[in-house]
């Protein structure tokens, strides 16, 4: 196991970057296949999404489901612990609503 200086190193090293918040939050509200969480995130590429839903299952907070049937059908959804970051994420986008409210009135004042 890696030796972290803050607990926040470890959180930022599972959830950190642009696209496992998203597609966590994404998950939030069921359960996905690739192709819908593709759609939610249109700019990520199809090699990024693999990589990062790899990455959330390795760390326990993603469950890949495999049906065997033709074509292969693969779904994602959000573990018992995944499920545990849920109220980080809410506090997170409450964050940001109100980090772009004050921009907004910071760009207002700028302008005057």
């Amino acid at each position: 196991m890696r030796s972290y200086h803050m607990s926040i190193e470890a959180a930022l090293e599972v959830i950190g970057g642009k696209w496992k918040c998203l597609i966590l939050c994404h998950l939030e509200t069921g359960t996905k296949r690739t192709s819908e969480l593709k759609k939610l995130l249109p700019d990520i590429t199809q090699k990024m999404l693999t990589q990062q839903l790899r990455d959330l299952e390795q760390d326990g907070l993603v469950i890949r489901d495999v049906y065997k049937q033709v074509p292969p059908k693969v779904e994602y959804r959000l573990s018992e612990y995944g499920k545990s970051i849920s109220p980080i994420l809410e506090a997170m986008c409450h964050w940001g609503k109100n980090h772009l409210k004050q921009a907004e009135e910071n760009c207002g004042h700028a302008r005057v």
